[in-house]
């Protein structure tokens, strides 16, 4: 693995944000108004990968600013993980139609940029959120998985250390908005999330 120096990695990511924001690979692209590059502290022990885009943060361009940024910033309030120290990005950078699930075809057309994003940063945990972050992040770092051993809900909140990468999936935020029961569970995964550093 190459290691950068803190302006490498932000050259690097700047390279990479043009490509990402330029980006036709999908037909997501005919219906957003930016594809969101990640965030955050360039040398963070910790890369939240979330699912895509909310409207807030499509029309604003920044990670995490609408109802589930709101719980996500409130997770890491209480875990006493400063949001400054971590990195975030998005599964599928552009913003899915009224909230609709990705096709496999926009998971793929997004795949290399999130290979190049983990690359730079170099995360010590990768924490994907969600079932749809962890899926993908699995089949590529775990791919011989199969099974009920990987499947998200015996995998939430548990450290996988797969030996490149260690990986620590988390329950999305956006499902407390629903669900306000989970957030005990998911804030002690958090806490745990936080120990790890």
């Amino acid at each position: 693995m190459k290691l950068f120096s803190p302006s490498e990695k932000q050259d690097s990511l700047d390279v990479l944000n043009y490509h990402i924001k330029v980006c036709t690979r999908c037909g997501l692209s005919a219906t957003r108004k930016h594809a969101l590059t990640g965030e955050g502290n360039i040398g963070a022990g910790l890369l939240f990968v979330a699912l895509s885009p909310g409207a807030k943060e499509d029309a604003q361009n920044r990670m995490f600013i609408g109802p589930s940024g709101q719980v996500f910033n409130n997770l890491l309030h209480k875990a006493g993980i400063e949001r400054k120290s971590v990195f975030m990005t998005n599964l599928v950078k552009c913003i899915l139609p009224r909230n609709r699930k990705p096709v496999p075809t926009e998971i793929e057309s997004c795949s290399a940029f999130l290979e190049d994003e983990i690359a730079i940063i170099q995360p010590r945990v990768l924490v994907p959120l969600g079932y749809y972050a962890t899926n993908a992040i699995i089949a590529k770092y775990h791919p011989d998985s199969s099974g009920q051993e990987m499947i998200f809900k015996n995998i939430n909140g548990r450290l996988l250390d797969l030996g490149e990468i260690k990986i620590f999936p988390l329950t999305h935020p956006s499902a407390l908005l629903y669900n306000p029961s989970f957030e005990a569970s998911t804030l002690e995964s958090y806490k745990k999330l936080k120990s790890l550093l």
